[in-house]
């Protein structure tokens, strides 16, 4: 498990410079997420926080992630979040990006911010897919 919790934080730091990232369980099935492609159908949905630290070291709460995973059917779904941001909309990443006004849950645009984690999004479906 830790191994993937390191995994997932250098693909934020990949992702999301200059930031730096550590990943912690906060919920759920850790098998969920298991790097091994048999473990998949293991759990419903596993919550991730990534903790976000500036590159001097310095917390940046503000800039902290949650990201949920959970299976529907054989795909991996993915919603990524600034939990201390609650008006900055929410990605959900199945096959493709979708924001979302955390709110109403209506379609809404890419924040400005929103680049980055759409990569990291991505590489997340990529790293926890090993089947894809």
């Amino acid at each position: 498990m830790s191994e993937l919790l390191r995994r997932v934080a250098a693909a934020a730091d990949l992702c999301l410079k200059p930031h730096r990232h550590a990943a912690v369980l906060r919920s759920g099935s850790p098998d969920l997420i298991s790097l091994e492609s048999e473990a998949g159908q293991a759990g419903e949905e596993c919550t991730l926080r990534l903790l976000c630290r500036r590159a001097d070291g310095e917390r940046a709460e503000q800039h902290d992630i949650e990201l949920e995973i959970y299976r529907s059917g054989g795909d991996l779904h993915l919603m990524l979040s600034w939990p201390e941001q609650p008006d900055q909309p929410l990605l959900w990443q199945g096959n493709h990006p979708v924001w979302m006004d955390g709110d109403s849950g209506q379609r809404c645009e890419r924040p400005a911010t929103g680049a980055g984690l759409e990569a990291l999004a991505r590489r997340l479906r990529a790293l926890l897919s090993p089947d894809r």
